[in-house]
């Protein structure tokens, strides 16, 4: 029988959370997150906006149809650490491949289980988003040692560590979109083929010159992680982007910096939207749309050149924007939504739609 490892939470404020120790064992250190996804833990633990994080799932038993790699949102989990009530050692899916376990383990990744969740929850959710460590060695720390492990922790290189290395292009016969890869996810790239698309993938560096030099019919920027502010360099290739006059549509990250590049403000939420079931209102037509979320900053003071498309029906908070008199859009939320809801995938189809007649009328 495997041995329990114990281990600790130690949150900024002090408070501690004892449990037991899974996957590879290590101790690490990253901003503590709750997410509210009822399913599809794997692909939160491959989204590459995670990176850098300790993400704590809301729902209880977690791992109980195991692992399937062809599901997965990337080449591998970027999050620092993962924290569930119960894990489930013995899935019953008959394509699971491995368990939970296993692919953190193999994946060098922290598990932390058997604390009180719903107790961590509130606690971030009243006190916001806030650093934590997670060790087998929590007595043989001192307080100056874990302020200091605080301390040294940055996540402003998560879009360096999460983007390719190499453009690459996927076939199609229909418009041909530049992506950039700020740590987009696999489902994003999938529903966009499957749309039809040309897809010329780049970078998230990549200067505007080099995007534009494959003449696209319009630009597509992805999801990622962390701050938008501490990428100035792709704000400032956004703005460039702009300026070429192509349709562009972003989502998530992608939302942020094309609100930042046109003049726009974001701001850290008290502790982020994560999870498949946030309400976002059309202030168009007024309907509630169900929506997958996960981004810690948010679009704040508008400029003068756009409007909000979208808010969110529990805060309030800006969920979408477009251009006075361009054909640029942007949404904070994934419209792709692996593993869903899908409510809101009709935005691709519309911006499609959009960058056809842009290319027709030119």
């Amino acid at each position: 029988m495997k041995k329990t490892v114990r281990a600790e939470l130690i949150l900024e404020n002090g408070v501690r959370f004892k449990g037991n120790a899974f996957g590879y064992i290590k101790e690490t250190v990253g901003e503590v997150v709750f997410t509210t996804g009822m399913t599809g833990y794997q692909e939160t633990l491959t989204d590459p906006s995670f990176a850098g994080q300790i993400v704590l799932m809301t729902y209880p038993l977690i791992g109980n149809y195991g692992i399937n790699l062809e599901d997965m949102e990337s080449k591998k989990p970027y999050l620092k650490g993962f924290i569930v009530r119960e894990k489930c050692d013995i899935p019953n899916n008959f394509r699971c491949e491995m368990t939970l376990e296993n692919f953190l383990y193999q994946n060098k990744i922290m598990g932390l289980e058997g604390i009180d969740t719903r107790m961590l929850t509130r606690i971030l959710r009243d006190n916001g988003t806030m650093k934590g460590i997670i060790t087998t060695r929590a007595n043989d720390l001192t307080p100056s040692q874990i302020t200091q492990k605080f301390e040294a922790y940055s996540n402003a290189d998560a879009v360096k560590e999460v983007t390719i290395d190499e453009p690459y292009t996927i076939s199609g016969s229909g418009i041909h979109l530049a992506v950039l890869d700020c740590g987009i996810k696999r489902g994003i790239i999938r529903d966009l083929s499957k749309k039809g698309c040309r897809l010329s993938v780049f970078p998230a560096f990549t200067s505007a010159e080099e995007i534009l030099s494959v003449d696209p019919d319009a630009v597509f920027l992805g999801n990622g992680p962390g701050d938008p502010k501490d990428i100035p360099e792709v704000v400032e290739n956004v703005k460039k982007l702009i300026d070429s006059g192509k349709p562009i549509l972003g989502i998530c990250l992608g939302h942020q910096l094309i609100s930042l590049a046109l003049g726009c403000d974001t701001k850290r939420l008290k502790f982020g939207h994560h999870g498949g079931n946030h309400p976002v209102k059309d202030l168009s037509t007024g309907i509630v749309y169900i929506t997958s979320q996960n981004h810690n900053y948010v679009v704040s003071d508008l400029s003068d050149q756009v409007e909000p498309t979208f808010i969110n029906s529990n805060d309030g908070s800006i969920e979408g924007i477009r251009h006075k008199t361009k054909p640029i859009y942007s949404v904070q939320f994934h419209p792709e939504a692996t593993p869903g809801p899908k409510d809101t995938s009709f935005l691709f189809d519309r911006f499609i739609k959009i960058a056809g007649e842009v290319k027709n009328n030119a």
